[in-house]
């Protein structure tokens, strides 16, 4: 019994060390992509990405189509460089179940994913924060090995993995219980004490480091915070609506990024052309660029009835084009297409609303579309929820309307989703 209750408490005291060490690499792995990008977006559009300026507007037509098609043609060759060249690469899920995440192609793997968003290709840049922080829980395991300390069973060095990619995201988006509920909910799929633990002090210390480096500002800009109770018939309406796209959407980016996947010579001419496309979009459209934070700030910053064919328009372009992009051979998130996609399509029907219910904030109605969207496209209802609270700075009056719509959505979307 003496012997069982030394080794709980030297496994405690390893997950404690590893939650604080881990927290700070992740943190600062986070901060570094954060930096990266912020370099590629000032070389390739001359802009420095903020809150207030999500996009790059003052970019002339031509330099956002010479952007993402550059973009595009080197982003294709560093991806079949990883693929014909290098250990492929090992997703999250492979991770977890320890086959081992390859140092240098991963990094690599990261960057292209950051660069080529950053030039303004359009999928999500969540997903590489997550991977850089997943191999370093895999690294700093193999560490502890050669240090003496109690060695870890798989089950807790499969919780490291997983709160470590939480913790990316945490890093990048200033966003620690969305990075706990990430890696709780969609990765570890186990909730105890000891995952809440680690993933929360992960996540919060991550969230921290990438803060000091890039300040605390919120990701979305919402004006009005106040939520009444006028809200509610637009979200018990919409909402089933929301889930039914984002579960079309879900099937779509998923049927893209599987088996049909362009891979090898097939990205090096498909990847390039969707640059082309996009830019050309671009030249006009700005807003299609990058993760769709434009997008979503245009649907959330006080939005009026007189853009709404550019939020629909928005909304269209943006699904198609992501889902294309994954289609020919990049590898990103859907996170924040998610949010864009659903913000201007709950502006559009939340015009509708205004008839009904005059003096509504437009934006409000907009960030119930993206948070009922978000949770329908990624099955991921408390994540999405806690999400949209962190990258606005919500106050508690969101919290009913909120978990309304994500409640909503996840039912609707289940009728359709394939997985």
């Amino acid at each position: 019994m003496q012997q069982t209750n030394q080794t709980h408490r030297s496994t405690i005291l390893t997950l404690l060390i590893s939650t604080i060490g881990l927290g700070l690499l992740v943190g600062l792995g986070a901060a570094g992509i954060s930096f990266f990008l912020e370099h590629v977006e000032r070389l390739f559009l001359g802009f420095a990405e903020t809150t207030m300026q999500p996009l790059a507007m003052s970019a002339s037509g031509w330099q956002r189509l010479a952007s993402v098609t550059i973009g595009g043609i080197l982003a294709a060759l560093s991806w079949y460089f990883v693929q014909t060249k290098l250990t492929q690469p090992v997703s999250i899920n492979k991770a977890l179940d320890e086959q081992p995440m390859p140092v240098g192609t991963t990094i690599l793997h990261a960057l292209t994913q950051v660069f080529y968003v950053g030039t303004g290709g359009s999928v999500g840049r969540e997903l590489a924060p997550r991977e850089v922080g997943a191999m370093l829980a895999q690294q700093w395991t193999r560490l502890l090995q050669k240090t003496g300390l109690p060695t870890l069973e798989a089950e807790d060095r499969r919780l490291l993995v997983a709160a470590a990619a939480g913790a990316g995201f945490a890093g990048v988006y200033l966003a620690p219980i969305t990075g706990t509920l990430f890696a709780i909910e969609i990765l570890y799929k186990k909730v105890s004490q000891r995952a809440i633990a680690v993933s929360v002090g992960m996540s919060a210390i991550a969230m921290l480091v990438g803060g000091v480096f890039k300040g605390f500002a919120p990701y979305y800009v919402l004006v009005d915070k106040n939520f009444d109770w006028h809200i509610l018939p637009f979200v018990v309406i919409a909402s089933p609506v929301l889930g039914l796209v984002g579960g079309i959407f879900r099937n779509a980016f998923q049927a893209a990024d599987g088996s049909n996947k362009a891979k090898g010579k097939q990205m090096l001419w498909q990847l390039p052309i969707m640059g082309i496309i996009t830019g050309l979009i671009a030249m006009n459209f700005p807003y299609i660029m990058g993760n769709g934070r434009g997008l979503a700030a245009l649907s959330l910053t006080n939005p009026t009835t007189a853009i709404l064919g550019t939020l629909l328009v928005g909304a269209a372009l943006k699904a198609v084009v992501t889902v294309l992009t994954l289609k020919a051979g990049a590898f990103g998130g859907t996170l924040a297409p998610s949010i864009s996609i659903g913000g201007a399509l709950g502006a559009v029907l939340g015009s509708g609303y205004l008839v009904l219910m005059p003096g509504m904030p437009l934006g409000q109605l907009a960030l119930m579309g993206a948070v009922a969207l978000l949770a329908a496209s990624q099955q991921a209802p408390l994540m999405a929820l806690f999400m949209m609270f962190e990258v606005t700075h919500l106050d508690y009056t969101a919290l009913l309307p909120l978990g309304i719509a994500v409640s909503l959505a996840m039912l609707t979307s289940r009728l359709i989703i394939k997985k």
